[in-house]
């Protein structure tokens, strides 16, 4: 033994004596003082103050840990200052900081380009009612259980399993799946900048057919002609009306004198609108075919590019830097759809849309499909199972009252999901008014709203460049607001397995990651790119998502234990929150509701499921193949781990090799020692045993197996 790691021994032989001298006598623990002061929230709260000083004695070190120990006074001001608890990790500066951030993760694109379409495609008004039973049977027990399993371990979606290390491939897969969203999301993103910026004219290029990216068979070509008094011909040729001759006016529907009121375009099957023609040859400059990449857009390039240089700004100082920039890309938003709705409201035909989003079809409900959308929608716009909503809340003070926050997200995302519906069909409205069609003839789902119907829409409004550019920001801000948490639980995930080498060059591996994100996102900026993103949509962020949701609510509803995570939340939040009656609703649904609605969803899903496509487009076998090859790369986590930690970490015979897979590791529990201790007292308390080590540390991201005899008196 090297002569530094003998004085080491030499230390800690030390302080377990003089800790056993300590207690023998009755005396407080070295580390602690036995003042305790009531929890804020009704539970136990112990002060770790170290050993009382004399008045000369400079400041208290914590034995354990070789840190001075603040005093009362510099707690409270650490606290008025917006302070970390966690000073090694860190913690949000404010309450507003993390709402807010909750609420840009969870409200996003799908609020607006997904929700109005399913609305409307279910049942309108009615659909509301599966929507709402899927919030609260769901979405809440989801959001509430993975808000409380971050907080409570101030650990990332990987490192938080060590409270079920059998299931600990679920947070792999979270990552993984998180990694591959984040990369074509961005994408996405980089759609709406091109959109923006193509918006800052004062003609929208979306608008008329004598552009280089529009065809032969542009719709408005036909309008042209009509207006100059001629026609389009079967071969697409403009005649006038009177140099037709008899024959071609008796094939074209041609009064003798010249009317054209029962004239129909011979190539209307053919056409395609201005705005569909500038999405697809003007923006993606599209191949045709998802094997035939072509070159890379370097306008898109260039936005991808910005795209990812302002996520990487924004979490340069964690969620330091990223609690600031949510306070925009959360509010901002709103703002701009109560602009839109209130312009929306005075346009000619705004109400025929708004009743035909509302108007409820109850007979629709009878359809399992209705409930299954109406499910995945809850699902996935609340962001539940993506490791999001961990990473978020892992950044959370101990204390945080996390149920509050688990109503208040949810509730208004499905609120802004509805209010979004009212703008984007009060234009619908108008915009079915202006071409005399029905409303449902205008409607399109995701990208064709997005890119295709809304931009045609704000083109027909007064000053419509404005529209658009807001239009166009709403969406980017949105979408920033989720891709920003969704790359925080990446590199979160990532610096939280190797804290002692990878934390303090947390920047650099968000740069790393960044850098090889925008590298793989190239290859969506390709003329096939458009296909590529949708193929990814469609398998990455599908039915794995539900697999580990239903994971989440095993694993600790059952194996962990409903009784000992409830007793993990009266340590943060008290007493007499958890012992409300109304609080049982929340274990009911983790043990029983919540794994029969997703069983049920995943189930149906499997049944229902057929090739994706992109619009009209048959994907060819080898794209399916990648497809699946993403499903794998997410799941494949799950089995592995199960592998590792039954034949290979644990001992014993098969029954205790299996025991010991589901016990929660010794460094299980909250992360600093006041709050671990407040935790070995709610258990003992309750009727459960702690299930971690009520002497394990953590310390700067170092791992300490501490002496047995520190124990919680």
């Amino acid at each position: 033994m090297s002569y530094q790691k003998e004085k080491e021994a030499e230390s800690i032989s030390g302080k377990v004596a003089l800790e056993e001298k300590a207690l023998a006598n009755g005396g407080p623990h070295l580390t602690e003082t036995p003042m305790m002061t009531k929890h804020p929230n009704g539970g136990p709260h112990h002060h770790s103050n170290g050993h009382l000083p004399s008045k000369d004695s400079g400041p208290n070190y914590n034995l354990m840990t070789d840190s001075p120990v603040p005093t009362s006074k510099e707690k409270e001001a650490a606290e008025y200052e917006g302070g970390d608890e966690n000073t090694e990790r860190g913690n949000w500066s404010n309450h507003m900081d993390f709402l807010l951030s909750c609420v840009s993760y969870a409200v996003g694109l799908g609020n607006v380009w997904r929700f109005p379409y399913l609305c409307y495609s279910n049942g309108g008004g009615a659909f509301l009612i599966p929507y709402t039973i899927m919030l609260f049977f769901a979405g809440m027990p989801l959001f509430f259980l993975e808000l409380s399993f971050g907080q409570y371990s101030s650990r990332g979606p990987i490192s938080v399993w060590q409270s079920v290390p059998l299931l600990r491939g679920v947070g792999y897969g979270m990552v993984v799946t998180s990694g591959i969203v984040a990369i074509y999301y961005n994408v996405i993103i980089t759609y709406c900048i091109f959109y923006m910026f193509k918006s800052m004219t004062s003609s929208l290029p979306w608008v008329g057919c004598d552009h280089s990216w529009n065809t032969e068979y542009c719709s408005e070509l036909v309008t042209d002609c009509l207006t100059q008094g001629g026609i389009v011909t079967e071969n697409n040729a403009c005649i006038a009306v009177g140099n037709l001759s008899d024959s071609e006016r008796t094939q074209y529907n041609v009064t003798t004198d010249g009317n054209i009121d029962l004239y129909m375009d011979p190539l209307h099957a053919q056409r395609s609108r201005p705005s569909e023609e500038f999405y697809r040859h003007g923006v993606l400059a599209d191949s045709g075919d998802a094997l035939n990449f072509g070159y890379i857009v370097w306008q898109l390039a260039l936005c991808l590019l910005l795209a990812w240089t302002i996520v990487c700004i924004s979490l340069a100082k964690g969620v330091k830097s990223s609690g600031k920039v949510v306070y925009f890309t959360a509010i901002f938003p709103y703002i701009v759809l109560t602009i839109l709705l209130v312009r929306g409201l005075t346009l000619e035909g705004s109400w025929d849309g708004i009743l035909f989003f509302i108007t409820p079809r109850f007979e629709l409900l009878a359809n399992p499909k209705v409930w299954k959308d109406a499910a995945v929608q809850i699902f996935f716009s609340l962001s539940a199972s993506w490791g999001g909503l961990i990473t978020l809340s892992s950044y959370n003070k101990f204390h945080n009252n996390c149920m509050r926050d688990a109503i208040i997200v949810p509730i208004l995302n499905c609120a802004t999901s509805i209010f979004a519906g009212f703008v984007i069909f009060s234009i619908m409205g108008f915009m079915a008014h202006t071409l005399d069609k029905e409303v449902k003839d205008v409607v399109q789902e995701q990208f064709g709203l997005a890119f295709i119907a809304y931009p045609e829409a704000v083109a027909q409004l007064p000053i419509s460049p404005l529209w658009a550019f807001l239009f166009f920001f709403m969406l980017i801000t949105l979408g920033f607001g989720s891709q920003i948490c969704i790359v925080e639980t990446v590199v979160t995930s990532i610096t939280d397995e190797l804290p002692r080498r990878l934390r303090k060059w947390k920047p650099l591996v968000l740069f790393v990651y960044c850098a090889f994100a925008f590298c793989v996102g190239l290859l969506c900026v390709t003329q096939a790119g458009n296909y590529w993103v949708v193929l990814m949509d469609k398998y990455a962020a599908d039915f794995s998502l539900l697999i580990f949701g239903l994971s989440e609510c095993i694993a600790l509803g059952w194996l962990y234990g409903s009784k000992k995570f409830i007793n993990d939340i009266r340590t943060m939040v008290g007493d007499r929150i958890v012992d409300a009656k109304a609080f049982l609703w929340w274990p009911i649904n983790w043990c029983a509701l919540t794994p029969a609605v997703l069983s049920f969803v995943l189930f149906f899903s499997w049944m229902s499921w057929d090739f994706p496509m992109a619009g009209d487009y048959v994907y060819p076998p080898v794209c399916h193949v990648f497809g699946w090859f993403l499903v794998v790369l997410s799941l494949v986590w799950i089995p592995a781990v199960m592998i590792y930690e039954v034949g290979y970490r644990a001992t014993g015979s098969f029954t205790e090799r299996l025991r010991e897979a589901v016990s929660s590791r010794e460094s299980w529990g909250p992360d600093l020692p006041e709050h671990r201790r407040e935790a070995v007292d709610t258990h003992k308390a309750n009727g459960t045993e702690f299930p971690g080590n009520p002497s394990y540390k953590s310390t700067n991201g170092l791992e300490m197996q501490n002496m047995s005899t520190i124990q919680s008196v």
